[in-house]
């Protein structure tokens, strides 16, 4: 019988139940992708990582990610969460503030602030790309959009690691009140091989975040997302190829989650080259080992 360490957590949370749940296996040496994917359907989880020692220069420690059906690129709330617990487990220390994670999509750097848990951590995400913008009555967005009363920016189709439309409502009240149409939904995410439609609006005055994001993932499920580091972070490249970015110096805050049960807050940042860092806080809840033969 193999132990191996084992821990769930809230990421993108200051307690538990605010974030998007994490299942991270440390030890993960002898297993094949077939029980990482069991592993990853079994918990239940959006997502599950799993951790080995690096084997590139540089790196600091190596993740597989897992949903319950297939294996993941790159995702932000796994990169964030993992790092935290690679670092609570003392297997890599930050060198100038910096971690590196070595994955599927290659060596990604994160950064590492404070301590404990006012630490934050957050990932420099892949560069996106916009593949196209459109218009509301695009006959693949017409059936999705029809009941959302649009912003000020189009909708556009970019992918950052996973592709996302993303569409500006009008504002957080519109936002918050919309009921999605997900079988819409699924056929949007299916006829153009994404995610689905992460929504966003600014903020009503006064509140501490800046943003509101709903991500309605289409396929191949239909759920909505409590906190998507990397959807968020597509979107954040989308604004500032706008010059839109709300907030200031290119940080800013987003509210995720409210309408399934979570109150996430997701850091945002825009680095002078451009660069997109999606990150925040992480609370552990579970601590234990895994038995899997």
């Amino acid at each position: 019988m193999t132990q191996r360490r084992y821990l769930q957590l809230d990421v993108f949370a200051d307690r538990p139940g605010a974030g998007n749940p994490l299942a991270v296996v440390l030890d993960a040496e002898g297993l094949d992708d077939d029980a990482m994917q069991a592993i990853a359907r079994w918990t239940r989880l959006p997502e599950t990582t799993f951790v080995f020692p690096p084997t590139q220069p540089g790196a600091s420690y190596r993740i597989r990610m897992f949903s319950p059906r297939r294996e993941v690129p790159f995702a932000g709330h796994p990169s964030v969460g993992t790092a935290c617990v690679v670092l609570e487990a003392g297997l890599a220390e930050p060198v100038d503030g910096r971690l590196v994670q070595e994955g599927v999509v290659g060596l990604l750097p994160l950064s590492v602030d404070g301590d404990g848990d006012a630490r934050t951590i957050a990932v420099r995400t892949p560069r996106a790309r916009v593949l196209e913008t459109a218009s509301a009555g695009d006959p693949r967005l017409a059936e999705t959009l029809r009941e959302l009363p649009l912003g000020a920016l189009p909708p556009a189709l970019v992918d950052g690691g996973r592709r996302w439309w993303l569409a500006e409502l009008r504002d957080e009240t519109a936002l918050r009140t919309a009921t999605p149409d997900w079988a819409a939904i699924a056929r949007l995410a299916e006829s153009t091989e994404s995610m689905g439609l992460c929504a966003f609006a600014r903020a009503d005055a006064g509140q501490d975040y800046d943003l509101v994001v709903r991500a309605f993932v289409g396929a191949p499920a239909q759920f909505e997302d409590a906190a998507s580091g990397a959807a968020n972070a597509t979107l954040a490249a989308w604004l500032n190829h706008n010059g839109a970015l709300p907030g200031r110096d290119g940080r800013y805050t987003v509210s995720q989650g409210r309408e399934v049960g979570f109150d996430a807050r997701l850091q945002l940042r825009v680095d002078g080259d451009g660069e997109v860092w999606s990150g925040g806080r992480v609370s552990n809840v579970v601590r234990g080992q895994i038995d899997w033969r």
